[in-house]
């Protein structure tokens, strides 16, 4: 039986901006991102052809996902981006899943967490902690007018602190945006995000 042919889509039914052609901030910005991925990720050739929102993008993503150095309580690296999963599998966002769902395997060196939480983030097996944090997530990013207080003492009874209930919902705001643009371009994830956490990393 002959395999099904395939057929590339495009990065973006927009169209792309390559590195080059941005505003230096933006592309000095975006290339040392891709030197330490190895490759340019999409979401920033797709949004590059709006500079002012682009770096709008940027500046909040590094605000949030950039764990506080100043030694309080904190989410960790690995759980910001379990909420950038958690919300981008309950908004079916392909790209974010894929890409998010990458680095969540390479801050856990868990290869199965990811999959489990991006293919049904309601029914995921997590612990207490990680639980609540999902759930907050998942309410915030699919009915946030019925959050009442009693949901907020539920994730501080599993040990949140206001101030990581607040970086739950902003990241959960932040990629519920970025999952509604993802949806808006048709944004195809890059290839190398597949293997992430899957392979080790060629060197060269």
């Amino acid at each position: 039986m002959n395999a099904p042919e395939t057929t590339e889509a495009p990065v973006s039914r927009f169209g792309v901006v390559e590195p080059a052609d941005l505003p230096d901030d933006l592309r000095a910005r975006i290339e040392k991102i891709a030197e330490k991925s190895g490759f340019v990720p999409n979401v920033f050739r797709a949004l590059g052809r709006r500079p002012a929102e682009l770096r709008a993008f940027l500046d909040y993503h590094d605000a949030l996902m950039t764990p506080d150095d100043s030694g309080a309580p904190t989410l960790s690296a690995a759980e910001r981006e379990l909420v950038v999963v958690a919300t981008s599998g309950a908004n079916h966002c392909t790209y974010c899943i894929v890409a998010h769902g990458a680095i969540l395997r390479v801050r856990t060196k868990d290869p199965e967490l990811a999959d489990s939480v991006a293919a049904n983030p309601w029914g995921a097996t997590l612990s207490e902690r990680h639980r609540a944090i999902v759930d907050l997530a998942l309410q915030i990013a699919t009915d946030s007018a019925t959050l009442r207080e009693e949901d907020l003492d539920a994730a501080r009874e599993a040990g949140l602190t206001d101030d990581e209930i607040w970086d739950v919902g902003a990241i959960t705001a932040l990629f519920a945006m970025s999952n509604r643009l993802a949806h808006l371009t048709a944004l195809r994830p890059n290839p190398e995000f597949h293997l992430m956490g899957r392979v080790p990393r060629a060197t060269t």
